[in-house]
């Protein structure tokens, strides 16, 4: 009898959640103005837009198309290294307030009436989306690669400080405990008994942030903020279609090798964190 009652009740409360995912789903896209016809005639116009990007590739003049398509590559390749710089400067100087932050944001090893501004700090630094911080920086330090930098770090201070923050949490006190027996004051508590334990997350985190930045920071050019972005911009107000196609070309390839390089150092230091 108590089972048959457990699963109407199991039975019901899963009605109800279905129920309400639907609706959630229903306002969304009335919210959102879904649209199934638009959808069905917007698609084979996106497919012409792509497909007018596309260069005209001959084998007889592969070559010559080839010269043609990648005319600016020399160019193009100087603005991808200023727009990993950026990212890569934001990420480490992002980083940097990140780590500092996390420890008295953590639950586990700062009083509440601590934690609770500093976390909040974070959120605000993670919630300003990194298009407007880019826009309020260039209009307060001009155009160029020093706008974009600050965004990416402010908003990469934000996102990494609550991450580093729980894997603090996750850490094992012991440790922090027996500096604290020994004298120890509570920033070397946190030097000494917890941040070698928290380090190997610290970094994949990191390096995982710095693949997010590197894609931040290729568009962050529309608002003037440096790197290949405002080239690609450039590219789509005058309609060059090819140079669309090009750039586009040169940043997946540059971001699918970052992916690479830094997934291949994740390993690495996971693999040493486990040994």
């Amino acid at each position: 009898m108590r089972w048959r009652e457990a699963k109407a009740l199991r039975q019901r409360n899963w009605f109800l959640w279905a129920a309400l995912l639907s609706l959630a789903i229903a306002l969304s896209a009335w919210v959102g103005e879904v649209s199934i016809s638009r959808l069905v005639q917007g698609v084979p116009l996106a497919g012409a837009y792509i497909a007018g990007t596309l260069p005209s590739l001959r084998l007889d003049h592969l070559s010559g198309d080839l010269a043609h398509w990648m005319w600016g590559f020399t160019d193009w390749l100087e603005l991808l290294a200023d727009t990993i710089l950026i990212a890569y400067v934001g990420t480490v100087l992002g980083g940097l307030v990140a780590l500092l932050l996390s420890f008295p944001a953590a639950a586990t090893l700062a009083p509440a009436w601590i934690v609770m501004p500093v976390r909040r700090f974070l959120e605000l630094l993670r919630t300003i989306p990194t298009l407007v911080l880019a826009l309020i920086f260039v209009y307060a330090f001009g155009l160029g690669a020093f706008a974009g930098m600050l965004a990416i770090a402010v908003h990469t201070a934000g996102a990494l400080g609550k991450l580093f923050a729980e894997e603090h949490e996750n850490a094992s006190l012991a440790q922090m405990e027996a500096v604290r027996a020994a004298g120890g004051t509570w920033a070397a508590q946190m030097r000494f008994g917890i941040f070698p334990q928290s380090l190997p997350g610290v970094l994949s985190y990191g390096l995982l942030r710095f693949e997010i930045n590197v894609r931040e920071a290729s568009v962050l050019g529309i608002v003037g903020a440096g790197g290949i972005g405002e080239e690609l911009y450039l590219a789509v107000r005058q309609f060059e279609y090819q140079d669309i196609s090009a750039i586009l070309l040169l940043i997946l390839a540059t971001v699918a090798a970052i992916d690479l390089l830094c997934g291949r150092l994740r390993h690495i230091v996971l693999g040493k964190a486990g040994a």
